[in-house]
């Protein structure tokens, strides 16, 4: 899928979230990557196989 040069990690990869953005929704609130993962704001994430990667966003005290 991913064209660049190193090519991005793939989605099954610990670093899946740094490959490049193909699309940027952030009025909806998801982008999509270049190994074809959805990344949501809230920091969960849709892999292409269609598993679900529950939000891991560090919480911090108000």
């Amino acid at each position: 899928m991913c064209q660049h040069q190193p090519p991005c990690p793939p989605a099954t990869s610990a670093d899946r979230e740094s490959a490049r953005l193909v699309a940027h929704h952030p009025e909806q609130g998801w982008s999509l990557l270049c190994n074809g993962v959805l990344l949501f704001e809230d920091t969960g994430e849709l892999l292409p196989d269609g598993r679900v990667i529950a939000p891991h966003r560090v919480m911090t005290a108000a």
